[in-house]
């Protein structure tokens, strides 16, 4: 299986279980991969054989930016759901990470994986 992936997508969202937390805005930062089959694409040169990662980054940042969440683990949730949804890939890893949280720590982080039912 190939893979697409994106790496580092920041999208501002509203996420935490504290009060303080849930009246701002944080950012969270994605890696995304799909898999995928990309002999088609590379054979025909058309956007339309490939996962467009353009649509995919517009949607993930569409759903992050209208959403709450209390959790990261419901943020990877929902992205990889979307994606088997909308991108025809039957697997995804979503890593979702929330930087600048803990005071010795860069960030913390959930990994997920999920296939299409």
């Amino acid at each position: 299986m190939d893979i697409v992936s994106i790496s580092e997508l920041t999208v501002p969202t509203r996420i935490g279980v504290f009060e303080w937390e849930k009246r701002i805005k944080q950012n969270l930062v994605l890696d995304l991969e799909l898999g995928t089959d990309v002999a088609r694409a590379a054979a025909t040169d058309a956007i339309d054989d490939a996962i467009d990662y353009g649509a995919v980054a517009l949607r993930v940042t569409e759903l992050l930016e209208n959403g709450q969440f209390l959790l990261i683990e419901t943020v990877a949730e929902r992205v990889a759901q979307l994606l088997l949804a909308e991108f025809a890939t039957p697997w995804v890893r979503v890593r979702v990470a929330k930087p600048r949280i803990l005071r010795n720590a860069r960030e913390v982080a959930v990994t997920i994986e999920r296939r299409a039912a």
